[in-house]
């Protein structure tokens, strides 16, 4: 590309997903992020609150800071973190499917680096009547077609 920007999500499929090609690449990888949040449509989830989980993905083309090894080359891991608990210890919403695109949206504004990102929200103690690991959502959003340039 003759601006020397890398279309990073590009080289090869990992998943389809709503007509969304979620490709291999560079990435920063955060799982398992713990909080304690008061989301949800009933009343028992915005009184008490529940333990969420949190995972994301956020795509960026990482070989500056491979060769510099200088964070200025990058976006500090602990940056998305504070955006993903910000979020979620924040004030509630009824869907993960809100709270999902308000932590995607932030990292995306905040951090023009990004070119993609996911976000996986996860309530771990919701009662369904059987056994779950955890019930939620997972977004993809790339700066492509949904973060305005």
């Amino acid at each position: 590309m003759a601006d020397n920007k890398v279309d990073i999500i590009s080289t090869s499929v990992e998943a389809n997903t709503n007509n969304f090609k979620i490709k291999k690449g560079d990435r920063l990888i955060l799982r398992g992020l713990k909080f304690h949040g008061y989301h949800g449509v009933h009343l028992r989830e915005k009184e008490t609150g529940q333990m969420f989980l949190v995972d994301v993905d956020a795509w960026l083309d990482l070989r500056a800071a491979g060769k510099s090894d200088d964070l200025t080359d990058s976006v500090s891991y602990t940056a998305i973190y504070r955006i993903a608990k910000e979020v979620m210890t924040g004030p509630s919403h009824d869907l993960l499917e809100s709270v999902a695109e308000e932590i995607s949206s932030k990292i995306m504004i905040e951090y023009d680096l990004i070119a993609a990102v996911r976000v996986k929200v996860a309530k771990p103690d919701v009662v369904v009547g059987g056994p779950i690991d955890y019930l939620g959502v997972e977004i993809f959003r790339s700066r492509d077609r949904d973060v305005p340039i």
